[in-house]
């Protein structure tokens, strides 16, 4: 009998560290940079008031008078885990990220949907698996080919991603009024042309209307859409180009 109840009470002990280290392992979960889609009541990363997207209805807020690029602000995106590259656009009223994704964390989509680019190339060394070109275009940071990853509409990005995001934003930029992010392939390539303008030490001056032109587009449902610049004379990804997946 006192066999029975030793082991019993060693089965018992077992059990309940496996329990919390489980718990444990949740939470720590919950908290890191690691896991953006448990979307469950409570997650930390979720708590306090909404810091992304739109926080009023003055109909002028993406009328920016001047942008300026953040490397700080650039570099700390782009170290989130998930996040391959981070661009962060900074106004008198708003900041602007661009992100491309790497999947190396869970749930930066929303939700199961098509992937915009096809990787497939590399294995035969190509760069355009489709067309079978070995070339790309030089002056884009993502196109539909051997590329990091990209969401179409803003919307698809996970919660958790825009409010870890948006936090990391405002802790170092507190008078921000909003923060917008974007993982659009058109939007994140022409911010690397805004970007590449401010590492050369130009003036960013003469972009602000097309900047705004494009940020109106993206976040406030302009009408009057930006020209594409991924790929000459037509938006991408086009819709032979996406492919369907379940990853969440």
């Amino acid at each position: 009998m006192t066999m029975m109840r030793r082991a019993g009470f060693i089965l018992l002990s077992l059990l309940l560290v496996i329990a919390v280290s489980a718990c444990g392992y949740k939470k720590s979960m919950q908290h890191s940079d690691s896991d953006y889609g448990s979307r469950k009541p409570g997650d930390p990363k979720m708590q306090g008031l909404k810091a992304y997207g739109s926080t009023n209805t003055d109909a002028g807020q993406h009328d920016n008078a001047f942008f300026e690029y953040s490397s700080m602000l650039s570099n700390k995106i782009g170290s989130l885990n998930g996040v391959a590259n981070g661009i962060v656009m900074l106004t008198d009223k708003n900041a602007y990220v661009a992100i491309l994704l790497d999947w190396s964390a869970a749930g930066t989509k929303a939700k199961g949907g098509t992937d915009e680019q096809n990787n497939t190339g590399s294995n035969g060394g190509v760069y355009n698996a489709d067309s079978g070109s070995p070339y790309s275009n030089p002056y884009t940071i993502v196109t539909p080919y051997n590329s990091f990853f990209t969401v179409m509409d803003h919307q698809n990005l996970s919660n958790e991603l825009k409010q870890t995001i948006a936090k990391g934003i405002r802790e170092e930029s507190p008078m921000i009024q909003e923060v917008h992010i974007s993982a659009n392939m058109e939007f994140n390539n022409y911010f690397v042309r805004f970007a590449s303008e401010a590492w050369a030490s130009r003036s960013l001056t003469p972009l602000v209307d097309t900047f705004n032109k494009v940020v109106q587009y993206e976040f406030d449902g302009a009408a009057e859409r930006p020209a594409p610049i991924t790929e000459p004379g037509h938006y991408s990804p086009q819709d032979w180009q996406l492919r369907k997946f379940n990853r969440r």
